[in-house]
């Protein structure tokens, strides 16, 4: 089955944001983010980014226990991105595989971020944005990831569920250290998005790289 392409036209928004979106106020996501409003239309996405890559981390059976038996759905974890600095991460379960994942693409899209890359080793002074432009920790349940910025050239050091989130942002270069269950798809999935998310939240990143680079010289 061919999949239903986004038309702008053909579009009817929901929301402020939506009409805006639409009437090309809003231009790009950084807008939306600079405003503090929350997505929570997928066209948003669709009119702003166009295609998205996605991956499937994880689909997990899970059991839920009820008065007469126990009810089996489907968990499925996916992430998103346009390797341009903007990665989403969702959930959703279902009774079937298939529908588990399109909500879980739909759901990566309302919680997409957007991240500030930068070249914030110490071990690098080629002030390209190929890096983070700090170190930052996330954590999910017993799962713990630190992502610290590496110098150019040393790609994704990172495990196989961590390195396709950060691969799907765009960043090229980066330097993980992850700890407790760290078998665990999707805690470590989330963990590394709540990561990120932390970067995603400084307004102003040449103030920062500032005050940073001035506390060195001290």
């Amino acid at each position: 089955m061919e999949e239903h392409r986004f038309n702008i036209e053909e579009w009817t928004p929901k929301t402020a944001i939506g009409n805006m979106v639409k009437g090309k106020q809003i231009l790009n996501l950084e807008q939306i983010f600079e405003m503090g409003k929350p997505i929570t239309e997928i066209e948003v996405i669709d009119a702003l980014l166009g295609e998205v890559e996605s991956k499937i981390i994880e689909v997990a059976s899970v059991q839920r226990m009820t008065k007469n038996s126990r009810k089996a759905k489907y968990r499925a974890t996916v992430v998103i991105g346009d390797r341009r600095g903007h990665v989403g991460i969702g959930t959703s379960k279902d009774v079937e595989v298939r529908p588990s994942i399109d909500s879980a693409k739909k759901d990566a899209k309302k919680k997409i971020i957007s991240i500030n890359f930068g070249c914030g080793s110490w071990e690098c002074s080629c002030g390209t944005e190929h890096s983070l432009p700090l170190q930052v920790k996330g954590k999910c349940g017993s799962s713990e990831i630190i992502l610290k910025p590496a110098p150019r050239g040393v790609g994704i050091v990172a495990g196989e569920v961590a390195k396709q989130v950060l691969e799907m942002t765009g960043i090229k270069d980066v330097w993980s250290f992850s700890r407790g269950r760290t078998r665990d798809r999707y805690n470590i999935a989330m963990a590394t998005y709540r990561a990120l998310k932390q970067i995603s939240k400084l307004r102003n990143i040449d103030k920062l790289k500032q005050s940073v680079a001035q506390t060195a010289k001290e």
